[in-house]
C-alpha cells in the first residue's frame, strides 16, 4: 500500500479517486455479465455445431467401405479459402465464420462412380463445419481472455481499490480531526497563558 499524505489535497485525491471506482465499477460488471452471457450462448452455438458435425460424421462413415475402393477422392477437393468477417461483442473484436471456398476438381462422370457426388457434398459440409467449429473456439478464447481480465479488474475495484480508498480517506479525516483538534487545545492553553501573564 502506497503512503499516502496527511493533507486536504490528499484527501480531495481519495476522495475524487473513490467516486471515480465506484462510477467506473458499474461498467464493468455489466460487461463481465454481458461476456458471460454471450460465452454461455456462443458455447451452445458450438455444442450445436459439434452434434450437427457428429452427424455428418456418422453419414459420411456409411460411406467408408466406398472409400476403400480404389478412387482418389482427395485430389478432387481443394480448400481455398475460409471467408471471416469482423464481430464485436462488448467491445472485443472477434472473427465470424462467412464462408468456406473450395474448389473441385472436373472428373469424368462416365468414369466416375455415382456415389462420389454425395461423398463430395458431405466432405464439404464436414470440411465447413470444421471451420466453423473453430472459428467459433477462437470466438470463445478471446471472449474467456477478456472475461478474465474483467473479472479481476472487478476484483480490484471491489475488493482493493474502493476499500483502499474509503480507508484512506478515513484514516486522512482522523488525522485532520486530531490536528484541528491539537490546534483548538493550544489555542485554548496559549489564551490561559496570556490570561495568567495579565
Amino acid at each position: 500500500m502506497p503512503r499516502i499524505k496527511y493533507t486536504k489535497n490528499e484527501l480531495k485525491k481519495q476522495k475524487e479517486a473513490l467516486t471515480r471506482f465506484r462510477r467506473y465499477l458499474p461498467t464493468l460488471l455489466l460487461k463481465k455479465q454481458q461476456l458471460q452471457m454471450e460465452i454461455r450462448k456462443i458455447r451452445k452455438k458450438r455444442d450445436d455445431l459439434k452434434n450437427k458435425y457428429e452427424e455428418t460424421e456418422k453419414k459420411l462413415f456409411t460411406w467408408v467401405d466406398l472409400f476403400g475402393r480404389e478412387y482418389d477422392l482427395i485430389s478432387l477437393l481443394t480448400v481455398t479459402s475460409i471467408e471471416k468477417e469482423e464481430g464485436n461483442i462488448a467491445g472485443i473484436d472477434i472473427p465470424v465464420f462467412k464462408e468456406l471456398n473450395y474448389e473441385i476438381k472436373e472428373y469424368d462422370l462416365f468414369t466416375t462412380p455415382l456415389w462420389v457426388d454425395r461423398v463430395l457434398d458431405e466432405v464439404t459440409a464436414l470440411i465447413t463445419l470444421k471451420a466453423e467449429l473453430n472459428i467459433i473456439n477462437e470466438q470463445l478464447a478471446l471472449l474467456a481472455e477478456e472475461l478474465r481480465i474483467t473479472s479481476q479488474r472487478v476484483n480490484l475495484f471491489e475488493k482493493v481499490k474502493i476499500p483502499e480508498a474509503s480507508d484512506n480517506i478515513r484514516v486522512i479525516k482522523i488525522y485532520l480531526g486530531d490536528q484541528q483538534t491539537n490546534a483548538v487545545v493550544r489555542g485554548k492553553i496559549a489564551k490561559n497563558k496570556i490570561k495568567r501573564q495579565r
